[in-house]
């Protein structure tokens, strides 16, 4: 019995073997594949990584929040209307809130250079103003094709967070 155990054992791990060097060799054939667009690198301000320098902005509850229903509507109305804004201007990436009722409440990807910038478009937001949100701020190194996401987000909605 032990026998045909170990046969077994051999004859299945030379498969995963096969396996595992087939998918290793399809890699390394993809690997040598070419997919560099320098027009689109450029377009997006990537390094010779396909990355580059953000600024992470958590939104985290204010000192001043107000418990007037119409109040805060007419103030996240205005905070989306920056948003908006922001991101017509190239200077905005991503922005969203968190889920659940912490005290953080969500988060800006600034497509800026230094921190100081960050912070004066930060002070912008009314709920900023209001101090219903504080900002913290933060560089970040990731991936330059995020730059693409306001052009395809449009795409995808089919109504309008301000209606």
């Amino acid at each position: 019995m032990y026998p045909r155990i170990i046969f077994l054992v051999f004859l299945i791990s030379g498969f995963a073997g096969t396996a595992q060097s087939t998918s290793e060799d399809t890699a390394v054939k993809k690997s040598d594949e070419v997919l560099y667009d320098a027009e689109k690198a450029a377009k997006y301000g990537a390094d010779d990584y396909g990355m580059k320098k953000y600024i992470f902005a958590f939104l985290k509850r204010g000192p001043n929040r107000t418990s007037d229903k119409e109040e805060a509507a007419k103030l996240q109305t205005a905070h989306l209307e920056n948003i908006g804004r922001l991101a017509k201007e190239g200077k905005l990436v991503l922005a969203g809130p968190f889920f659940g009722n912490d005290d953080l409440r969500g988060i800006y990807i600034f497509n800026v250079e230094t921190l100081e910038e960050a912070k004066e478009l930060t002070e912008t937001d009314p709920a900023i103003k209001a101090g219903s949100l504080v900002m913290e701020l933060k560089e970040w190194y990731g991936s330059a094709a995020l730059m693409a996401i306001n052009e395809i987000a449009p795409t995808l909605a089919k109504k309008s967070i301000m209606d």
